[in-house]
């Protein structure tokens, strides 16, 4: 259950990413630095070690959201699908992630699709796994969003969809605050299907930002619902690392 929200620049791009999760699930870990296969890699994590957002030194992002409309189940003892962001986080080229999920034990992992966006060259990718093949699928470099939910994911996706519609009429659309705006937003009213969610049992836990830069790629990340005012400026904790890519040399 969640919501990632993408948005171009002339040199770079902002990314917002809500993560739902039941209330009784642990609550996960601040992002962290760490080097991976020589790449320095800025994500938050589960107290296991997964995650479900990633970026790295070339600023790379990959975020990762359960697909509920495929409602095929692995047979026996599941692997945590936090493992999927883990071993494409150093990937610098669409090869190189394709050749880390390969390498993943993908029957017992159930139903995901894993976003990566590559600014130098502009471009988007999405995996898909439906428990029979994983099936990479590019995407315009344009703002969009993906959406899941385990309540009613097509009516989910339906709601939310028309409010990014909506918002992206307003004059602020675009802006760090405008995407901080949208991915707290309750509209049209709290509950299930809103971008900032609310169930009984389930709620929006966390909100991560990225924005990537020629100046450098910055993670941020509230911990909680992010309409409780705390998200309503930059997420208090921030990790920046300078890019190492050819973006910082992009002419403009």
């Amino acid at each position: 259950m969640c919501t990632v929200t993408f948005l171009p620049r002339r040199r770079g791009y902002a990314l917002a990413m809500n993560r739902d999760e039941k209330l009784t699930r642990v609550k996960g870990l601040p992002p962290s630095e760490k080097t991976v296969r020589g790449r320095t890699v800025i994500c938050p994590s589960e107290p296991g070690g997964g995650t479900w957002i990633a970026l790295n030194d070339s600023g790379i992002t990959f975020a990762l959201i359960n697909w509920y409309s495929i409602t095929a189940q692995v047979k026996g003892e599941a692997a945590s699908r936090g493992k999927v962001v883990n071993a494409v986080s150093a990937a610098v080229t669409l090869g190189r992630a394709d050749d880390a999920l390969a390498e993943l034990p993908l029957n017992k992992i159930s139903p995901f699709r894993l976003i990566g966006v590559f600014p130098a060259p502009n471009g988007i990718a999405e995996w898909r796994w439906d428990l029979k093949r994983l099936v990479r699928k590019n995407h315009p470099w344009e703002a969009q969003q993906w959406i899941s939910s385990g309540f009613d994911e097509p009516k989910a996706q339906r709601i939310r969809s028309e409010t990014f519609q909506r918002a992206l009429k307003q004059k602020s659309a675009g802006s760090l605050d405008w995407l901080r705006r949208l991915h707290r937003s309750h509209s049209p009213q709290s509950g299930p299907f809103s971008t900032c969610m609310h169930r009984t049992d389930a709620a929006t836990v966390s909100y991560s930002e990225v924005s990537v830069s020629p100046n450098g790629a910055l993670l941020g990340y509230h911990a909680g619902s992010p309409c409780n005012g705390a998200a309503a400026v930059a997420p208090p904790h921030q990790f920046k690392i300078p890019l190492l890519a050819t973006l910082r040399n992009d002419e403009p």
